[in-house]
């Protein structure tokens, strides 16, 4: 085969390669939306494909199905979390400099991420239906424990940090209060009279989540 030709050969299914990943990325972002909003029974692969251009037959072919679209939406989501945790080593920090910095990350990813907040509620109504087929998601997780154990053993080996704090119980703590200010945020608002989204409401709450859990954990 002639060099130029090769090299169109060689050009095209690089094209098509690229096309088939944007096109798979289109459809993983509509259906974040789409799943994070209506939850696996209300969310509808019609609406879907009309949104990203494609069809139900492009989505089937990707993902098999519609429970697969969903479990590659919750594929997507974990594993975005978690690599936020481990793009931040925290090693040349103090210990509880270390901890305030994880707390106010994971307060920050949430708020900017609302649909990952709204995708985790979903699938506990679904009683976590789908989540032990995301793969390697325990893995993850056991790194997000690694790095808050360290942080702890540090802590106590200076005397910033009380000793038994669990860090599986200190991450518990640290999503529950940072998933909270999203989840509850309407209902709270509207209740309270306290606009929950807004900067300075944010900034406060970010600061009051932060100062509890090294208050926590301090010696």
């Amino acid at each position: 085969m002639a060099e130029s030709a090769l090299k169109k050969k060689e050009n095209g299914r690089g094209t098509r390669a690229t096309d088939a990943e944007e096109t798979r990325f289109n459809i993983l972002e509509v259906a974040t939306a789409e799943f994070a909003d209506k939850g696996l029974s209300g969310a509808r692969i019609d609406e879907i494909a009309e949104r990203t251009n494609s069809s139900k037959r492009m989505i089937y072919y990707y993902f098999g199905s519609k429970e697969g679209l969903y479990r590659a939406v919750l594929e997507r989501a974990y594993t975005a979390v978690r690599e936020v945790d481990a793009d931040n080593r925290r090693d040349d920090l103090d210990p509880d400099a270390a901890l305030r910095d994880v707390v106010g990350v994971t307060f920050d990813y949430h708020n900017q991420h609302p649909e990952f907040v709204r995708l985790v509620m979903n699938e506990n109504i679904l009683r976590g239906a789908h989540v032990g087929e995301v793969p390697g998601i325990r893995e993850r997780n056991r790194k997000v424990i690694d790095q808050l154990r360290a942080i702890l053993a540090r802590g106590v080996a200076s005397g910033h940090f009380r000793e038994g704090v669990d860090p599986v119980e200190l991450h518990m703590t640290i999503s529950a209060l940072c998933f909270y200010n999203v989840s509850n945020r309407y209902t709270f608002s509207f209740g309270f009279e306290r606009d929950m989204s807004s900067p300075k409401a944010l900034a406060r709450r970010r600061m009051s989540v932060i100062d509890v859990i090294e208050s926590w954990c301090r010696a």
